[in-house]
């Protein structure tokens, strides 16, 4: 009797390919109904590619489900047992989707920490902020993700995260107000029980 066997390496390859299209597949013709329920005609020359456009941006603005924050943290952290003064990345740009109406916001984070005998490299705070950010959000829960998930890698005397953002569901609809800022705060161990940490991390990040 002949019997065929497929090699692993084309099935998981065939498995991999067909769970990876499957959900932008599902956004397109998701994508396609919506644009007919508002009365528009998907088929027209105009919106003939918009589905995968759409399928394609919501891929990439929620990529960070696809990523460990605490793997970008535990890759860069080095033993620095000198240093216990306040370490500060300021103005973090980042771009995130409001969960409920999956509109935009988009502002700048600032993180600082004092450091417990280890540090971690400057450029994967940013990192760790797109992460979380490249999900749907809420800004209070941005800001305690960053700040809670840098503690528990570093163990750190203290962690403090400001975030300030513009909202566009609070500028495009609703209330519609337009210079309205939304600004979020975090703050652990030495941040939170000495005010003199938390005055000098608030002069730091406004400069006064």
């Amino acid at each position: 009797m002949n019997s065929q066997r497929t090699s692993p390496e084309i099935s998981q390859a065939s498995l991999t390919l067909t769970t990876a299209s499957h959900p932008q597949e599902e956004i397109e013709n998701n994508v396609r109904q919506i644009l007919r329920n508002i009365g528009e005609d998907p088929d027209r020359e105009g919106l003939l590619k918009t589905p995968h456009r759409v399928a394609r941006a919501f891929e990439y603005h929620t990529k960070g489900y696809a990523q460990d924050p605490k793997e970008v943290i535990n890759g860069a952290i080095f033993t620095e047992e000198d240093y216990q003064e306040m370490i500060l990345v300021k103005d973090i740009d980042f771009y995130s989707l409001c969960e409920h109406h999956l509109l935009p916001f988009f502002g700048r984070a600032h993180v600082a920490y004092i450091p417990n005998k280890h540090i971690v490299g400057i450029s994967k705070i940013a990192r760790l902020v797109e992460v979380y950010a490249r999900r749907l959000q809420i800004q209070e829960r941005l800001t305690t993700q960053v700040a809670n998930t840098l503690m528990e890698a570093l163990r750190p005397l203290g962690v403090g995260v400001i975030i300030t953002a513009e909202h566009l569901c609070m500028r495009m609809r609703g209330v519609e107000k337009q210079n309205s800022i939304v600004t979020t705060s975090a703050t652990l161990g030495a941040f939170r029980t000495h005010q003199e940490t938390r005055e000098e991390f608030m002069t730091l990040v406004h400069g006064r």
